[in-house]
Order: structure tokens, then sequence, then C-alpha cells
């Protein structure tokens, strides 16, 4: 294989062939084709795009790069849900716990956070002792005895995927569907599972910005899920404001519970909804039954306590205390400062991007991979699109732990994210 060539038939927008994705990647992944040729094919991707059949197999190289797993035929289906990422998405704590109640194995490898994004995996270790980079054999063995773990994903899984991640990142070329398909799917088809939900995120707060790109991302996955063999659905959802009330870490986590536990279910019906939805698709494909006989069972489980016994299980298993995480969040010591309604009127945006900046400012977040999160700091909203206002009512509270002097500006940068439209009746 002479890397040169294939770079230069793929800027000239010819296919490759599958010998040849396979054996890039092979290479690349083991340090014999250097970092400049990968991220002179990466762009030579994001310019010319690659068939639905180019893009399937450059997902099964980066797949058969590591370790893939494989479940018992005799044990319950399989199934996970992935979201492209968004503000506030604590949706995964419900619907993972969720499905497993409903019947499913769910093993769910999942990310940290980056830029206005967070992470899965830095949320569950704001819970005391929650071990989220669980060797892969313990993941496993949690799988099939709880029926849901998400941890951290491992060294073996994927490894091309994770070399050519951080490169893409630095090289401008992460905005390509063919790329975000392979990275998201080889992870995902190294799990194993049987069938996969996506969750596509739209608006000011995703990756995706309009209607259009993100439609497009959902049927390269599901067109990608099912050329791999497996079963299939995304839905695309709003990414225009935050997803619930809280955004952070250890907050995400405490409105999740609330969600499971059923308190104030009339404020977070509408998160719940979306979980309910999610976990339903996901026992629908695995099951192979009925979408709404699903969603019947899950919106059963949910309201019965299993899902939320389902997801202490799995905590327990994962070395995680949610008993002292609750008493931790009682107790704990962090800075406040509040923002109000300067007008009167109908809250008409509360842009996701200014919510994540400012949660960012206050230390939720990193834009490094070295950078140090505070569980602690965040943002709870008081308020929803649509809510009518009057002067001086709360919009939001900012939170901080380890950033106190920044929350006046962060205030001020919160402040950016509220449209307010005179209300004329």
């Amino acid at each position: 294989m002479i890397a040169k060539q294939i770079i230069e038939k793929k800027k000239d927008a010819h296919a490759l062939a599958s010998t040849e994705i396979r054996e890039f990647i092979a290479a690349y992944t083991a340090g014999d084709i250097p970092d400049c040729q990968m991220s002179a094919l990466a762009m030579a991707i994001c310019w010319r795009g690659m068939t639905v059949r180019e893009t399937a197999d450059l997902t099964d190289a980066m797949m058969r790069s590591g370790a893939m797993l494989e479940w018992s035929e005799d044990g319950a289906p399989t199934a996970d849900k992935h979201s492209t990422g968004g503000v506030g998405d604590k949706l995964s704590f419900v619907v993972q716990p969720l499905a497993a109640a409903c019947g499913l194995r769910v093993p769910s490898l999942v990310g940290r956070g980056l830029g206005l994004t967070g992470g899965t995996a830095d949320k569950l270790e704001a819970i005391p002792g929650y071990d989220a980079t669980l060797p892969l054999a313990r993941f496993c063995e949690i799988v099939d005895t709880v029926g849901v773990s998400m941890n951290a994903q491992t060294a073996e899984i994927c490894p091309a995927d994770k070399k050519l991640y951080a490169l893409r990142d630095v090289t401008g070329t992460v905005a390509s569907i063919p790329l975000i398909t392979a990275s998201i799917l080889s992870k995902k088809l190294a799990e194993g599972v049987g069938a996969l939900v996506f969750d596509v995120k739209c608006g000011s707060g995703a990756f995706m910005k309009t209607r259009e790109d993100a439609e497009a991302l959902a049927r390269s996955l599901v067109d990608g899920a099912k050329a791999m063999g497996r079963r299939a659905v995304a839905l695309v959802n709003d990414m225009e404001a935050p997803t619930g009330y809280a955004v952070g870490n250890a907050n995400e986590v405490e409105e999740a519970l609330d969600i499971l536990a059923r308190r104030d279910a009339a404020r977070h019906a509408e998160t719940a909804e979306l979980c309910i939805t999610e976990a339903a698709h996901m026992v629908a494909l695995a099951r192979d039954i009925p979408l709404e006989k699903a969603r019947k069972l899950a919106r059963a489980r949910l309201e019965d306590g299993a899902a939320i016994a389902k997801f202490r299980e799995m905590v327990a298993a994962h070395g995680g205390d949610l008993d002292a995480f609750e008493k931790r969040r009682a107790k704990r010591i962090v800075r406040r400062w509040k923002i109000s309604a300067m007008k009167s009127g109908i809250v008409e945006k509360i842009d996701a991007a200014a919510v994540a900046t400012a949660a960012l400012m206050l230390g939720a977040g990193r834009m490094q991979a070295t950078d140090k999160i505070d569980h602690d700091a965040g943002i709870l909203l008081a308020v929803k699109r649509g809510r009518r206002v009057a002067v001086g009512d709360e919009l939001a509270t900012l939170e901080t732990a380890t950033r106190g002097d920044a929350l006046e500006s962060a205030a001020a940068q919160l402040y950016k994210a509220f449209a307010i439209q005179h209300a004329t009746t």
C-alpha cells in the first residue's frame, strides 16, 4: 500500500476500495503511517465525502482496530443509545437504566466533555466513588448481572478512533459526516449490541446547527448501522435551548434522579417524555415489538420505580454511593449568583450555546483534555421557553466551587442567552 496514492485518489474524488481503507487505517493505528498523511486523507474526505459503502468500510476498519464485545444469545437482547451531545443532556442517566428495567442488556461506553458539550462519564464521576474507568471485563460482568453499565471508552475499544479523533480536533477535520459517522458507529458497534438508537441534536447548542445537517447525519448513522447488520433508528431533537433545567455535572445527575424518582413530575414532564420515547425505541428494536407497546412498558417501568432501582444498582456496581451524593449536595459549599428578568414578557429564547459558555466559565467543562472539572459548577434555569416573566423574576442561578471570580462575567454571558419578547396581551 502506498499511502500517497490513496490520499491523491480521494483528493481527486474517487471512491476508495475496501482494502485501501482497511489497510490505511490498520497502518495508521500501528504507527506505520504518520499523522501528516492521516490528516491529508481526513481533509480529502471532508472535501470530497464518502459513499455509504466507503463510510461502512471506514467504520468497520476502525471497529476492528481493537476489541469487539460479544454477548451470549441466550441472554436478554442488547441495545444502546448514543447522543451526539448537547447542553444539559442528562437523558442517558434515565434512558439506559430504563431500557434495562424493560428487560434489555445495555452496554454503554460513554464519552468525556470537551468544549461546550458535557461528558456523561464526567457527570457520573460527580457521584462519590463512581468509577467510570473500569476494565472491560468488569464492564461486561456488570452488564450481564445488573443489565446496564455506563463506562468510559477503554483503551482496548477502537484505538483507531481515539487516535484519529485527537488528530481531527487539531486539524479542522471534525466537520465531516462520514468521519463523524465512522467515529460514533465504530465505538457503538464494538459494544456488540443488536440495536442502536441515535439522538441527533440540532441547534445552537449542538454540533449540527441546521435541521438539514442533523437529518443528513441521522440518515448516515442509520444507514451505516444497518449496513453492519444492526437494527437502528435516529431521532432528531432540538438543542436550541438546554435540555431540562440543569447544566453542569452534579446538578444534571440530580435532575435525572428527580425524573427517575418522579419528583416534581409536572416540572420535568417534557424531559421525561423524551426519555420514555428513546427507551421505547431501544426496546421496540431489540425485542422486535410494536413501538406503542414498548412505550407503555417504558412508562410503566419509570412510574413503578424499576428504572431508578436499576440506576442505583448500576451506580453501586461501579462503586458509587448515591446516598452520599444526595447528602453532599445538600451540604455543598458553592458561591452563587442569580440573574433576574430586566423586563416583562415571554421568554422567547434561551440560547443553548450561550448557557454552555457561561457554565464553562464557571468550571463545569473543559477546553482541553487536561482541564480539571468542578463537578459542583453549573447553571440552574428557573424558567423555560414560553414562560411569562415580570421584572425581577428569577431567570437562572449560577454556581461554582472553584471560580468565584468568574461569577460576574459568567452572569453577563448568561444574560445574553435570554430573549424576552414583550407580551401584547
